[in-house]
């Protein structure tokens, strides 16, 4: 499902004009991507966590000379489904 399909789904459950879910959308991204950036977790019952994971520096391999390589520390966005999710999900 693509963004635009996904406004246009929400206008229809909601009976809001596509001009105002679309808002929404955006607004619900920037407010989510926010609070990850800060470390926050963004929890909603029932869906799902949306959370910031660590990643440890580790070597790896550069496969075109063969060359070991350090991969620095990073952080990854992370979305763990909640358990009515899952179960819709494993109907």
């Amino acid at each position: 499902m693509t963004k635009s399909e996904l406004v246009d789904a929400i206008a229809q459950e909601t009976k809001l004009t596509k001009k105002d879910t679309d808002a929404f959308v955006k607004a619900f991204v920037e407010v989510v991507s926010k609070a990850m950036e800060k470390g926050d977790d963004v929890a909603l019952t029932g869906f799902g966590t949306f959370s910031v994971g660590e990643r440890a520096a580790r070597s790896g391999r550069n496969p075109k000379t063969g060359e070991t390589i350090t991969i620095a520390a990073s952080k990854a966005p992370r979305f763990k489904a909640g358990k009515a999710l899952k179960d819709r999900v494993n109907k």
